[in-house]
């Protein structure tokens, strides 16, 4: 069924909209490349500079807490100036700053450019999921959605490539000097995407963000209590699993990078899947199926000690997990206010991050108290996937909003 779905979806596009899919997607891939880099050397940084863990995933909390920043910061730009300018400044920030990270003399500096990170990163998601959902078919956008949020696992497939082929022979910092590759995608940008058609300068700003969410509230509330779910449904299920299977299995370097990658394919096809599956059944119910389906993984996750077993819950778990994000992209655009799609979207995902931002500091603490990573890994996810299950359960659904109108979203229950 979805396999037939697929094709559907993919036809009738014309050249620019293909380029602006593809900038994007990559515009995210790159961005979660660079930060996922810094998960597989915690322990590393927490040796080099004398400090603890829990010490180090603080650069991971406030590249988190910071990221509402940027997404405020670069949506307002982009519903001022165009999605496709301030997509390039975004990319060449994060690019920048995630090299730079690799000459951290202490880990005070070390943690200010991963702060300042999250500002850059922060910024990309919104400005690139409006700009493609404006630019496609209402046909396409589940597919879509599904499509962009497989940047995400992407990009920490492809740190895990990185991790376990190179980190022998460049070290931590080296893998941070590999952060810059990201920005020869402004010439790809730069050349290719054009502007978005639901981008309108004349309406571009004539709103301020506070009036907005203030007519907006109870959509806002809702959305940010979603994004807070998502975020710990996701980072509470990937930021500290390297750590789990080097801390507390004892694998080593090549191993964990094998079934990264494997979890992280998983992700990807899991986005893909229930993206596309979103748009026959609904964004709602494909989110409370994915979020039930991981909470049903979770004891072979985190308790199993054999290596393919635990490569093969991994997978299930990303797969489940990316899936509901894979509907993310699609559903938060089509219940976004439409004067504000710059910069709503992005600023509600990055507000969810930041209550979620203490994930990595909270799974330490409670490993340390606990006596091990499984625990504190089971107990956020197992939370996680509750709240994203009830908040879907009572959510709203805009499927078929057009998104090129200047009008109210409306929605229904299905």
């Amino acid at each position: 069924m979805i396999g037939a779905m697929i094709p559907d979806s993919l036809r009738g596009w014309s050249r620019s909209q293909r380029h602006a899919v593809i900038a994007s997607y990559l515009g995210w891939t790159l961005d979660a490349f660079d930060f996922f880099l810094l998960v597989f050397v915690i322990v590393d940084v927490a040796k080099e500079f004398g400090a603890s863990v829990e010490a180090v995933t603080w650069a991971v909390t406030l590249t988190l807490a910071l990221r509402p920043v940027g997404a405020l910061i670069f949506g307002r730009l982009a519903d001022r100036y165009g999605r496709r300018p301030v997509l390039m400044i975004d990319v060449l920030a994060y690019s920048i700053l995630g090299f730079i990270t690799a000459f951290s003399p202490n880990l005070v500096v070390f943690i200010i450019i991963r702060a300042l990170f999250g500002i850059a990163m922060g910024g990309e998601w919104g400005v690139g999921a409006s700009l493609t959902m404006e630019s496609i078919p209402a046909k396409s956008r589940g597919l879509v959605s599904g499509i962009l949020q497989a940047g995400y696992p992407t990009g920490y497939l492809l740190a895990a490539i990185v991790y376990g082929l190179l980190y022998e022979h460049i070290g931590w910092r080296g893998m941070f000097m590999v952060g810059i590759v990201p920005a020869l995608l402004v010439l790809y940008i730069r050349q290719f995407v054009h502007e978005s058609p639901g981008w309108r300068r004349e309406h571009a700003g004539a709103s301020r963000i506070g009036e907005i969410l203030r007519r907006h509230w109870a959509i806002t509330v809702y959305a940010v209590l979603f994004m807070m779910c998502m975020a710990f449904f996701s980072h509470g299920t990937q930021d500290l699993y390297p750590t789990f299977l080097k801390v507390d299995r004892g694998l080593d370097p090549r191993t964990i990078g094998a079934i990264a990658v494997v979890y992280n394919l998983g992700g990807i096809l899991g986005g893909i899947v229930f993206g596309a599956w979103s748009q026959k059944i609904g964004r709602r119910n494909a989110l409370i199926i994915g979020a039930v389906g991981a909470l049903a993984v979770l004891p072979f996750w985190t308790m199993a000690h054999n290596v393919v077993i635990l490569a093969a819950a991994a997978f299930l778990m990303q797969f489940t997990a990316h899936g509901c994000w894979g509907v993310v992209p699609a559903h938060l655009n089509e219940i976004s206010p439409p004067e504000a799609r710059g910069t709503f979207p992005g600023f509600v995902y990055q507000l969810g991050n930041l209550l979620a931002s203490g994930n990595a500091t909270i799974q330490a603490g409670l490993a340390a108290s606990l006596g091990g990573y499984a625990p504190a890994l089971m107990i956020v996810a197992a939370g996680a996937g509750i709240g994203v299950a009830l908040l879907s359960f009572f959510g709203r659904e805009a499927k078929e909003i057009d998104m090129t109108m200047a009008s109210e979203p409306q929605s229904s229950r299905e």
